[in-house]
C-alpha cells in the first residue's frame, strides 16, 4: 500500500529514520530511497510503499519525494 508522509528524522550515518504518514502513524524506513541516494532531508514530503520489514513491523520502502 502506497503511503504519503513527512520525514521527521533521518540519521545519515545509520541510513534510517522515521516518516510521519497521512494515516497518523510513524513508520520506520531504511536506506531504501528510490533514487539510490543515502540521504533524505528532515521535513521532506515523501511517498513510499508500506510493507512488513525484516523485523516483522510495518516499514516504508521505495521512498520517493512527493511532487
Amino acid at each position: 500500500m502506497r503511503v504519503n508522509g513527512v520525514v521527521v528524522e533521518f540519521d545519515e550515518h545509520r541510513g534510517d529514520g522515521w516518516i510521519d504518514c497521512d494515516d497518523g502513524r510513524w513508520y520506520f524506513h531504511c536506506v531504501d530511497i528510490a533514487d539510490g541516494t543515502r540521504r533524505i532531508d528532515n521535513g521532506s514530503e515523501v511517498s513510499g510503499i508500506r510493507d512488513v520489514g525484516h523485523r516483522g513491523a510495518d516499514e516504508v520502502r521505495d521512498v520517493r519525494p512527493r511532487r
